[in-house]
Formats: C-alpha cells, structure tokens, sequence
C-alpha cells in the first residue's frame, strides 16, 4: 500500500509541476518578485496537500509565536534537513516570501528548475566557495531590505534520521553581516519520508521554530554552535525514538552551505 500511494504521489507531483513550471516561466515575463513568489507557493501547497491526502503525511507546528511580525523585519531561518519535505513545507508556512540559497544545479531539473530560475533566490557555485559566499552577502542583504527571509540548511545537505551532519556557519555568518536574527528550526520529517527514500510512509511530522537568536555583536561560529545545540536537543525531544539507541554522529556530508 505505501508504494501505491507513493507512486501515485509521485505521479501527482509530476502532472502538477509540468503546467505550473510552464505558467511560471511564461507569467513571469510581466510578473516579477513577491507576486510570482506566492505563484511558485500555491504549487507548493499542491505538493503538500497531495502528500496528506495520498500519502497520509500530516504536520503539526509549533512555535509560530516566535516568528517576527513587522512586515519589514528581516530573519534568516536555519533549518535541519532530513527530506525534501520540508523544502516544500517551508514557503506554505511563512507569513513572509522566502529565498533559499541552494545549488545552481537545480536550476536544470526541467521545469521545476526553470520555474525557480524565474524567483528572486540566491543559487551557487558551491566550487567558489569565497565567490559564493560573497554572492549571498550581497545579494542577501537585499532581499533582507525588502522584507524576505533567507532560508539555509546548515548541514548542508540531507541528514538520516537520528543522525548530525556538521553545522557549517554560512547561515550566521550572513547573519553577523546583516545584523538579523537566525530562528532555528527542528523538523522531523524523516519518520515519514526518508532521506532519498522513494516509498513514503503515513504520519505526522513535528516542525518546531526555536526563538529569535540576535546576532548583532555576536561571532558567526559561536552563534551557529547554539543554533545546533537548541536544533540538536528539539530533534530529540520531538523524536527521541530515532536517537534512543546510539549517539549522533556526523553525517557524510555531500553539499556545502
């Protein structure tokens, strides 16, 4: 049954994305910046209402208290990453636009990565490290002056459940730079949708968003070393199944942030 559902999923995403990439791409020749943002959402919200219907997947959030509420207010979410649920779940959550920094070979998948070559993102060449990190300062700094969050993983890449990859600072570094606050988040979607796994199993998946960390007069590595402890410590809280048998340990790590 799981794999039926899981392929029925899978053929959701497929006939879905193939028209909403198409009408992305052709609207934004006249359509740019937050309208086409919440374009991209609505397709994002397809994805995760098919994965509740087909697949029985379900979330549950808390700690929505915590999230700025000036419309201007700049925040940079450091996110764990165990699936690529929570890539989809995030933008249907926030009250603000959201900008990833990510890998600009996604920008190739057909249609998916067309579309989001049309959003204001950050996309990287993860082979010029000093580059890169300076293509996200700059154009960090303006997305944060217009009201939108940037969004990172700072493991890098996906973790298995009940493992730690290795915390990498990019996310606090853009964060000592700009002056904004990091909002940590712990996200248990791995329970039901495993890393790189294709069957999907029914549940429900906790995201739990930590409280505002300044980080103004703060160093970027002692600030993301209590991004991990409080991101750490809620992913054992929520899923204390997966961490009950043996410690964390770092995963082998496949992408850098």
């Amino acid at each position: 049954m799981a794999l039926f559902r899981s392929v029925l999923h899978a053929l959701w995403m497929l006939v879905t994305v193939v028209p909403w990439g198409i009408i992305m791409c052709v609207s934004s020749l006249w359509k740019r910046g937050v309208p086409l943002y919440w374009m991209a959402v609505r397709w994002l919200g397809w994805a995760i209402g098919g994965a509740r219907v087909l697949l029985g997947i379900r979330t549950r959030v808390s700690g929505m208290e915590n999230l700025p509420t000036d419309k201007l207010a700049g925040a940079i979410l450091l996110v764990k990453h165990q699936s690529t649920l929570e890539t989809f779940l995030m933008p249907t959550l926030m009250p603000h636009p959201l900008a990833y920094v990510f890998k600009k070979e996604l920008l190739y998948i057909p249609f998916f990565g067309w579309a989001m070559a049309r959003l204001d993102m950050i996309h990287i060449d993860r082979s010029q490290r000093a580059q890169a990190f300076n293509k996200v300062v700059n154009q960090g700094r303006k997305l944060l002056a217009q009201g939108i969050w940037i969004i990172m993983f700072p493991e890098g890449t996906r973790i298995p459940r009940g493992q730690k990859g290795t915390y990498k600072s990019g996310g606090t570094r853009l964060a000592c730079e700009t002056g904004v606050p990091v909002i940590p988040i712990a996200v248990t979607s791995a329970k039901v949708w495993p890393r790189k796994a294709f069957i999907k199993r029914p549940g429900v998946v906790d995201v739990s968003i930590g409280p505002a960390i300044p980080s103004v007069g703060r160093k970027p590595d002692e600030l993301m070393r209590e991004v991990e402890e409080w991101i750490e410590a809620e992913m054992r809280r929520l899923d204390p199944e997966a961490y009950a048998n043996s410690p964390s340990r770092p995963a082998r790590q496949e992408a850098v942030s």
